[in-house]
């Protein structure tokens, strides 16, 4: 397997997460990962590592396995399952329509991922219950991709990575659980070796002392109140807590923060309509109820119970309806309506563009519009690609997007060309670090954009369609040309009809010949029937034609 410790550091650390390079160890007497950090990493608690320190770790320790510091610094909780038991534990107390990120161990185990609670002082333990430990504040995962000494890797479980479905909010059952065993001072360890952590005890934690008694209380039955927990119950634990305080807090000032608790679960109630409303009109695509409970941080049955009947409200009011293939899925339903001013637009508006070999005289390319180049590996797209960069210098904002040249190698293709490096640069503004699923962000809306090459990932190749046609909504005044892979002898390229079905022009490019596949105004062509043209390349640059069009 394939660690790439750089990769996905950068990735995780731009999703911001705290990283950290971790051994590939074996215990030769225990045969298991020793999991210990390279690096002193007390101060990657605090604070996040940069970029640059990211690649120095990266070129120095080349076989790192990647850590996530876990608590408050990342905003993640790792429940760590070492056995089924313990999985099987756990899932029983997740509600059923739950989706989080889960992560495979190379020791058969999983790590869930949770929103760490913020100022929860939720720590690092074990044996919370059997097989099942926790790493919150002090504490550090191993994370996919990373790969151990024994070369087996640490995998998402399907659909659940951490690019399909975002960490949850701890679900209140497992909450408590991690609350008791910060209280009943459990079995709490730490991974660090070179940062000395206490024991947590409940001496330890100093609650409900002088100074922060009054916000300890106030916490604690606010979460009696959201709980659900009855009048009666909440007012004897109050009393206990409130004896218990150092120095005691005054019994006739306990009634005041169970009414303040209540005044605030009851504006909580009546907002709820509200706040998932807003939810839902900001939301696109399908979504589930746990999203929802998600991004408003409840956690309580009955809090839960207020989505779903805010939700099934917005069902019965058509702004939203069932989707999707699970309980608990929606979409919201957008009825408006944008309308085009066809009427008075100008047909004569099309651009100007030039295209090698006199493609441009059998065609019209107006403004949004999309040309594609399916073309053989090594058969020409990209020196099709430049010369169009170069046929059109000064004439638009041209931006390229390259996607397998480095520096060195793009100034050499472009060294064959009899025009200065300097003029290149002028002219054209050569984009990196981009990719299939963010590449229409970036696109230029004005400029002429050139990207070489689009290549979907997965094996859904007909997903080009959507990227496409992204790139298309993006363009304003712009328009782009795209070149795509395909087999010899194809006429189109990788997603077959699903790569054209947007585009203006389509064009099949094979050594030596040039094919139209697709021409939407072909109108403008004196004989649309005739094709294909043969051409050379001269000088190491040149497209020059060899005859005349042909069927």
């Amino acid at each position: 397997m394939q660690n790439n410790f750089l990769e996905a550091a950068l990735d995780y650390a731009g999703r911001g997460i705290s990283v950290i390079p971790i051994r590939p160890d074996i215990d030769p007497a225990e045969k298991k990962a020793l999991k210990r950090p390279y690096i002193p990493w007390a101060d990657f608690q605090k604070r996040r590592a940069t970029p640059d320190e990211i690649r120095s770790w990266a070129a120095k320790y080349p076989r790192a396995m990647l850590g996530i510091v876990t608590g408050e610094i990342s905003g993640i909780l790792i429940i760590d399952c070492d056995t089924q038991e313990g999985y099987e534990a756990i899932q029983k107390l997740l509600p059923d329509a739950l989706l989080l990120p889960v992560a495979r161990t190379p020791r058969g185990g999983w790590h869930l991922w949770f929103i760490y609670p913020t100022g929860s002082k939720i720590t690092v333990g074990t044996g919370i219950l059997p097989g099942v430990d926790f790493r919150g504040e002090g504490g550090y995962a191993v994370a996919p991709p990373s790969v151990n000494g024994d070369g087996k890797g640490y995998t998402w479980q399907e659909g659940l990575s951490l690019n399909e479905v975002e960490p949850a909010t701890v679900p209140e059952a497992i909450f408590n659980i991690l609350n008791n065993s910060l209280y009943r001072g459990g079995e709490v360890t730490s991974e660090v070796t070179d940062l000395k952590r206490p024991q947590v005890t409940s001496s330890d934690l100093r609650i409900l002392t002088e100074g922060r008694r009054d916000n300890d209380l106030f916490h604690a039955v606010n979460c009696l109140v959201k709980g659900g927990c009855e009048i009666p119950f909440i007012e004897q634990v109050s009393e206990i807590l409130a004896r218990n305080s150092r120095p005691p807090f005054p019994e006739n000032e306990i009634r005041t923060k169970i009414d303040s608790a209540l005044k605030r679960a009851d504006k909580r109630e009546i907002n709820f309509a509200d706040e998932v409303r807003d939810f839902v009109v900001t939301s696109n695509g399908l979504f589930m109820t746990s999203d929802v409970t998600n991004r408003l941080q409840v956690t309580s049955r009955q809090e839960k119970k207020n989505v779903v009947n805010a939700l099934l409200r917005l069902h019965k009011e058509g702004i939203i309806e069932r989707a999707g293939q699970k309980d608990g899925c929606y979409r919201r339903i957008d009825r408006s309506i944008e309308y085009m001013d066809f009427a008075n637009a100008d047909i004569e508006n099309y651009i100007d563009l030039r295209l090698p070999l006199g493609l441009h005289a059998k065609t019209n390319i107006y403004p949004k519009g999309a040309i594609v180049i399916a073309g053989v590996s090594g058969m020409g797209k990209t020196l099709y690609a430049l010369n169009t960069i170069a046929d059109n210098m000064g004439r638009f904002p041209i931006f390229y997007f390259n996607s397998e040249m480095g520096p060195e190698a793009l100034k050499k293709k472009l060294s064959h060309f009899p025009i200065l490096i300097t003029e290149w640069e002028k002219n054209m503004k050569v984009v990196d670090n981009w990719d299939f699923n963010n590449i229409a962000d970036k696109v230029q809306p004005d400029g002429f954009n050139v990207i070489d090459y689009l290549e979907p990932e997965g094996e859904k190749a007909f997903n080009i369609h959507g990227v496409i046609s992204a790139i298309i909504r993006r363009l304003n005044k712009g328009t782009a040309l795209i070149t795509i892979q395909k087999k010899p002898g194809a006429t189109m390229g990788t997603g077959g009809v699903y790569s054209i079905k947007a585009a203006t022009l389509a064009l099949a490019l094979d050594w030596g010949k040039l094919e139209i596949v697709k021409n939407r105004f072909r109108e403008a062509d004196p004989v649309p029937s005739l094709t294909k043209i043969n051409f050379e390349v001269h000088q190491g640059y040149k497209f020059v034609k060899v005859g005349n069009w042909y069927k």
